[in-house]
Order: structure tokens, then sequence, then C-alpha cells
């Protein structure tokens, strides 16, 4: 999206545009030229201030919803304020403190990651979002265990102690006696690996035949790793909270909107394929409305980050999402402590 820069507008216009766009922000509504009139605002006649706002309006920086109403930022408009007028509030010593006891809290890492969810929730009265780390536990033990003729449930134990389970429909051939050899060979060659390790090793092994598997086995051990490696491929890897403060007061005038943005949350694949953009950035990113296709209907704002491992290795993203009239100022930097915090914390 294309705004005209900055220099291109007079001081005038520019002071008018910043007080629109701030006021709007504030509020959610749209800024009168009485409103800009007033205390505290521009020293000119509403009839000029309405001559610049039509200006404004012209150059696709601001809209009129109705005819009689104020002016609010377009798409175009806050991209230009949020990357060249907007001052940022950095987070102060007690928010910082208060995001850094809350990530540090002891538990799993998965703990720390619903804490930073909800934390960036609770901060920005918007939905906190954050992408798992693309890293996988090392293995401690791998079991197979028959459901029934056509499933397999395979239970995964990492060396940290967490567990995880997975069925896999496998056919009825591959059950019995050589579910315990297959175990037993999983366990063998996983322990101390990833999934993706052990399955590289197994498959040379196998392919290589140099496995002690009868034929039964063999086929079991093959068709779980590539059932695996093909799951983790495809599993969501996001956690999203605070989705009901999108269900504030000003929403109920605009429910379609909301309703939409709700929907587009529960595709989290989606989801985290657009935070992809700012993993591979490895900078901070904001969209702004119509900006990214997939939350163009709702109109709404995403603000992400990166965050880094103790080797500064990007391994996740985090960020906010909510309407167009987040308060960019605050969030921003907010978001940006928040991932650097949670870095810290990851190691």
């Amino acid at each position: 999206m294309n705004s005209p820069p900055l220099t291109d507008l007079s001081d005038r216009a520019r002071e008018i545009f910043r007080l629109v766009v701030e006021g709007y922000l504030e509020s959610g509504s749209p800024v009168g030229s009485k409103a800009l009139a007033g205390e505290g605002g521009v020293n000119l006649s509403p009839a000029s201030i309405r001559s610049v706002l039509a200006e404004l309006e012209q150059r696709g920086l601001l809209a009129a919803p109705h005819t009689s109403a104020g002016r609010m930022p377009t798409d175009s408009g806050l991209r230009l304020f949020v990357d060249a007028m907007m001052q940022v509030a950095e987070p102060t010593a007690e928010e910082r403190a208060a995001i850094e006891q809350r990530i540090a809290q002891p538990g799993p890492i998965e703990r720390a990651l619903e804490q930073t969810s909800a934390l960036l929730s609770d901060l920005s009265g918007a939905a906190g979002m954050v992408m798992v780390p693309r890293r996988e536990p090392r293995l401690a033990q791998v079991s197979l265990t028959a459901l029934d003729a056509d499933r397999v449930l395979a239970v995964l134990v990492g060396e940290d102690g967490q567990v995880e389970n997975r069925i896999l429909p496998l056919p009825a051939q591959a059950l019995g006696t050589s579910l315990e050899q297959a175990s037993n060979f999983l366990t063998a060659k996983a322990a101390g690996r990833t999934l993706a390790e052990a399955a590289a090793l197994v498959e040379r092994e196998i392919a290589s035949e140099r496995s002690a598997l009868d034929e039964a086995s063999r086929d079991l051990v093959a068709k779980g790793i590539a059932l695996w490696s093909e799951d983790a491929s495809h599993r969501p890897v996001l956690i999203v909270r605070g989705q009901a403060n999108l269900l504030d007061e000003s929403a109920l005038a605009d429910i379609d909107r909301v309703r939409s943005l709700l929907d587009d949350l529960e595709n989290k694949q989606s989801v985290a394929s657009l935070l992809e953009n700012a993993r591979e950035a490895e900078a901070m990113r904001i969209f702004i409305g119509s900006e990214n296709r997939l939350f163009s209907l709702s109109g709404s704002s995403v603000i992400a980050a990166p965050y880094r491992d103790a080797a500064g290795k990007v391994v996740g993203v985090l960020g906010v999402i909510g309407p167009t009239r987040l308060n960019y100022a605050r969030v921003v930097p907010m978001v940006d402590f928040t991932a650097r915090s949670l870095g810290k914390r990851i190691g």
C-alpha cells in the first residue's frame, strides 16, 4: 500500500492530519472540524480546517464514513502515521518488571507461551498471539499400542518428561508382535534424538537393510515415521488468547466485522502463515487493514515481532491483533519488549 510522502504535506496539513489520527485512535470515532478548532487544536477557522480535511481526503489519507460526519484515517493514512509520525511510548519500569516476572514464572515452556499470549492480550486490549517455536524435544522412549485392527497409538516421551500421543492409521497386518519389535527398535534409535533426527537415521537403516526388523515391523516403522513427519508439518502452531477483548462496546456497532475477525482467528494455520512474514523478515512487522489479505474483510491490524533463542536464532513470532484503531504508539514497543523477554526465557 502506497501513501504520499510526508514531505508532500504542508505543515498545516500535517498537523491537522496528526490530530485526526490521534483523536481517532483514542476515541474510535471520526474527528470533526469543530473538535479540531477547539481547545488544544489548531488555530484556524472551521472553514479553513474543512478545506484541509478535504485535501487530505483527496490524497487518500482520510475518509468520511458519512456525509455529515468527521474524518477518520484510511489504511494508507494509518500507514503514513505509523511509519513517519508516530512517537512511541516505551514501557514504564513497572510494566517491564511485570512482563518479565510473568514470563519467567517456573514451569514448562508451553506455560510461558500461554502466559505470553494472555499477557499481550491484557496489555493491548486486543487478542494476543504467540507462534510456538519450531523445535522438537529430544525423545527418551517410543511405544506403539494397537487400538483396533486399523489404528495404532504412538506414545512419544521426551527427555524433559513431556508426553505426546498420536493415532496412526496403519493396516492390520502391521499389528501383533511386530508392534513390540517396532517399539523397541524406535526407542533404541530415537533416544537422545529429535523425531526428525530419528526419522532420518531409521530411514537410512531400512534403506540399507541394516535394521534387524522383520518385514511387517519394517513396514510399520517406515509408515509411522512418514505419518509423524507429515502430521508435525500440518499441526497448528499458534496460541491465541483474549478474543473476548475484541467484543467491546464499539464492536457492537460493527458486529459483522468482528464476526469476520473471529472466524479468521479460528483458521490458525492461515494466521501462522501470516506471522511467518515477520519471522522471515526477522524484524517487527505491522500489517494494517487491507494490507494483508487474510484480515482485509475484518479491517484489522496485526503487530508482530520475532523472538530469538540464546544463540540469536529466530524461533517464533508473537504479536497482537485487533481493530485498526489500536494504540500503535504504546503497543508496538510493548510487543517488542515482550519478544525480547520471551527470548531470554526460551534460552
